[in-house]
């Protein structure tokens, strides 16, 4: 350290903390992690710790390909790797952009050392022609309207340019929202934090608290392992539901349970949606953004709002429980978030599926769907791939109506690879241009959490992986009953046998790097899409011999 150009006074006998920074020029919503991290800097010094900031990778969904989500779990190594190797007494997470906290939660999990996570807040509200936007919600409505000839290009350049107006994440409940959100509900940040608009002054403020709580951490020896309990994870799914959060976090949650060694299934998600009523009126399941819900008290104020839902004896990185950190009033403002006895929509606002075409499970965000076709037959017009619904889609000539149930496969964990948000579909434009808005849609891909439709996403075991997906022919007929949990293709066994005999295997198409050792080794989406040889915790530092580290200084 004192090559660094630090003296004994700055460093000894301190707790030295970690400022694990995901900063980025090619990443709209970190561009503004350099004074977020002198901010926690601060907090850190105040508390009388020594701070250390240090880089891991990026990843940011607007500008990665094919997604980010193909590097997740490197930037999770990055993350891990780094705070197993470094002599830090604890870590200050500072992540925004969708994939980037569930990464540094899934490396600080598995390294087990005292974390606490700072995202970087919602963006400003883009103004249109007189309307706030979402950076994605309204922008998939426009790019329709381009499409069926409702909206000029020159008129789509204008929205081009007014649709980011700010550092920050998309300020819907997409999926970065989202785990902001569920970092909360978690109890791995500090209350409050999660919806502070990226350029309030406030979020300065709250990163100097969470650099002087990583000092209390680092001296309580609190664990993210004592943290993020079962009872955690019920807490952050209950969350999810509330508010009408992505359906990505749902990979994420269980990947991160996996590293602490919690049993989360998808199951667990049902279970808990039978009972959570949507709870925020956010888009894309509702009106407004989140910027409105700070305004009305934030997360607290939502989880006041569920208390009754939640494991309040659930311990936080505060070191109190989650009743201790509670409000001690609901939201006057119940135009954004709603009382338990008047919620903005039921339960029931996610559903698993399951059946001969997802045996292992697929999930769909009622919530966002068009309540019509959540039980629906119809007859399959199918895609093998990006490539051919790209080529395809806009096709005069195309054999689709509005019944029609469009299919698309080897767009999974493998498939395509890194399982892209491709799940939305597109509406063929000659329906569009008849006014058809919405269509059940299923794939082995994700979806933006900023997106929304009739979209059956994560089908698990993915086509590249022999699911039953990659058997499905034109004109077969596809049932869909979310109510009932029920997702099948109305073929029978024995000529789903036939066809699977007849399947050609799968092409490797990844020899070399990291995309190579992805596909080989990826989890299937029930199990969170980590690597095999992942799951679990390191070894931690103190559990390796100080002989170790005495023999090497004795070398030299």
């Amino acid at each position: 350290m004192r090559a660094s150009g630090f003296s004994r006074m700055a460093f000894e006998g301190k707790p030295i903390i970690g400022i694990c920074n995901s900063w980025s020029e090619v990443v709209n919503c970190n561009m503004h992690f350099r004074g977020l991290a002198d901010s926690v800097r601060r907090g850190v010094l105040a508390a009388g710790g020594f701070p250390l900031e240090f880089p891991t990778m990026s990843l940011g969904e607007q500008l990665m390909k094919p997604t980010t989500m193909l590097f997740r779990n490197l930037m999770a190594m990055d993350v891990e790797e780094s705070i197993r190797a470094y002599p830090f007494d604890a870590v200050v997470l500072l992540g925004g952009c969708d994939k980037t906290v569930p990464a540094q939660l899934m490396g600080a999990a598995s390294a087990d050392v005292p974390a606490i996570a700072l995202t970087g807040g919602p963006a400003s509200p883009a103004v249109f022609r007189g309307k706030q936007l979402g950076v994605g919600t309204d922008l998939w409505e426009y790019i329709d309207d381009v499409r069926a000839g409702r909206m000029s290009m020159a008129g789509y350049e204008e929205l081009e340019a007014a649709a980011g107006p700010s550092r920050g994440h998309c300020p819907e409940m997409g999926t970065a929202s989202t785990m902001a959100t569920l970092v909360e509900g978690l109890g791995m940040t500090l209350p409050g934090s999660a919806a502070i608009p990226a350029m309030d002054s406030r979020r300065m403020q709250v990163a100097e608290e969470c650099g002087a709580r990583a000092v209390g951490l680092a001296l309580e020896r609190l664990r993210p392992s004592q943290i993020m309990t079962a009872e955690a994870f019920d807490n952050a799914i209950t969350l999810m539901l509330a508010v009408g959060g992505s359906t990505n976090a749902i990979v994420h949650l269980l990947a991160i349970a996996g590293r602490v060694g919690v049993p989360l299934s998808l199951d667990r998600f049902h279970e808990l949606s039978a009972r959570t009523p949507l709870m925020v009126n956010v888009r894309p399941a509702g009106e407004h953004l989140v910027e409105q819900v700070f305004h009305a008290g934030g997360i607290p104020a939502v989880m006041k709002s569920v208390e009754t839902l939640l494991h309040t004896d659930a311990l936080t990185v505060t070191g109190k429980t989650v009743a201790d950190n509670l409000p001690t009033t609901a939201s006057s403002d119940t135009s954004v978030i709603a009382s338990l006895g008047e919620p903005f929509q039921p339960p029931q606002g996610l559903a698993v599926v399951r059946g001969n075409l997802a045996p292992d499970g697929a999930v769909i965000k009622c919530s966002a769907a068009s309540p019509e076709l959540l039980v629906h037959q119809g007859p399959a017009v199918v895609f093998e791939n990006m490539q051919d619904l790209m080529r395809r889609f806009d096709d005069p000539d195309l054999d689709v109506s509005p019944d029609s149930v469009l299919i698309l496969r080897s767009t999974g964990p493998r498939g395509a690879p890194g399982m892209p948000e491709w799940g939305q579909l597109p509406i063929p434009s000659k329906l569009l241009k008849q006014g058809v808005t919405d269509m059940v849609r299923i794939s082995d891909a994700r979806m933006s959490g900023t997106a929304y439709g009739t979209c059956v996403l994560h089908v698990s075991p993915e086509s590249a992986a022999g699911g039953p997906l990659g058997l499905v022919r034109d004109g077969d007929v596809i049932a869909l009953d979310a109510h009932a949990g029920k997702l099948d293709m109305l073929v029978s066994d024995d000529e789903l046998a036939a066809r699977r005999a007849e399947l050609a295997p799968a092409a490797t198409r990844h020899v070399r790097g990291y995309t190579a050792m992805y596909v080989d080794h990826v989890l299937q989406a029930h199990q969170g899409c980590d690597f095999d040889f992942l799951v679990g915790r390191s070894q931690r530092p103190e559990d390796e011999p100080e002989a170790i580290f005495e023999g090497w200084v004795g070398g030299w």
